[in-house]
């Protein structure tokens, strides 16, 4: 078994995780593999803040614009498709860096999230994400408890996503997600080899930055970019346009908003975002963490230091099928 490190770059955004991916990806003579859930879209390019063509000719990625805006693209293709990447790079002798903050696909990859092939039943989630809108996520929360209590205890409250999964699975299935999960098989195994690299810049810092990167998209056309894809034949209620960017002056454009509300929106909402991806990476109990933007020579360094640092990763024996470490 190869003991080659896969690295994971994770972190809030704008904490300058592609940048810390293309200088490990350089070191260690790496291709990148998306882990952001809207850079998957074809046609989403300035709210998504995606590495420039130029960049990616230079630094090969994966999984960028990779399903058309209308597509439902759901954790579990994304696992099957992340792991066809990582074999192939490294079948080629090279190492696959994982960059972006979408924890759910993440958990998806390594096994830790159910993901069947039940057809996502997309007005019951549209339902459910308007009730999110409304009443916060402690009110789906409260929903998955009356109905299914024992799944409901392994959530978090403010776990908005996987509860929303678990009253699908409810409604649609009449069986509740733990008992599916009961069933999910092992992680694969290259799931030991990951290396959880998480970025954690000063707070106030991360702010400004998440406010200046809003202004540049604003200027950068995104408004321009939203008619264009409507006039394409986008629905508004179309999956990709869930991105905070978005979905703000989608609500201008309705007319529920004013442009300047629109964009202030977008502020608070990309910050609470980067308050929430913070905390999922806090669950992560090997997570290695590093202060600072992903930006910085200094964090560079120390990453790329630590991922070069020899480590025993466990491996299943073929003999009496334990594991042990080698």
């Amino acid at each position: 078994m190869t003991t080659r490190p896969i690295p994971v770059i994770v972190g809030p955004t704008c904490s300058g995780k592609s940048a810390l991916g293309i200088a490990v990806a350089r070191a260690l003579e790496g291709e990148i593999i998306n882990l952001d859930s809207i850079q998957v879209y074809r046609g989403l390019d300035v709210a998504t803040a995606k590495v420039p063509p130029a960049v990616r000719a230079a630094i090969p990625h994966h999984l960028i614009d990779v399903a058309a805006p209308t597509e439902h693209y759901t954790a579990g293709r994304y696992a099957r498709e992340a792991a066809v990447c990582l074999a192939d790079i490294e079948a080629r002798g090279r190492t696959a860096v994982f960059v972006g903050g979408t924890g759910l696909y993440l958990d998806a990859l390594r096994g830790c999230l159910f993901t069947d092939e039940t057809p996502t039943d997309l007005r019951l989630r549209t339902r459910l994400k308007t009730i999110r809108d409304r009443r916060g996520a402690a009110w789906l929360h409260r929903m998955l408890t009356r109905l299914d209590p024992v799944m409901a205890a392994r959530l978090s409250p403010n776990d908005w996503s996987r509860t929303m999964r678990a009253l699908e699975v409810l409604f649609q299935s009449k069986q509740s997600l733990f008992e599916r999960q009961r069933n999910v098989p092992p992680p694969p195994a290259f799931a030991a080899r990951m290396r959880m690299i998480v970025l954690s810049p000063p707070r106030a810092a991360l702010y400004a930055r998440i406010n200046a990167r809003v202004e540049t998209m604003v200027a950068a056309g995104l408004l321009d970019e939203i008619r264009r894809l409507l006039a394409a034949g986008i629905p508004p209620d179309a999956e990709a346009f869930q991105a905070h960017g978005y979905r703000r002056f989608l609500e201008y454009l309705r007319g529920e908003r004013t442009y300047a509300s629109a964009v202030e929106q977008m502020k608070t909402d990309t910050r609470r975002y980067a308050k929430r991806q913070l905390s999922w990476w806090r669950r992560e109990p090997a997570a290695e963490w590093f202060e600072g933007f992903g930006d910085d020579p200094a964090v560079q360094a120390q990453v790329i230091a630590a991922l070069r640092r020899p480590v025993v990763y466990p491996v299943r024996t073929l003999q009496d099928d334990q594991i042990t470490l080698v």
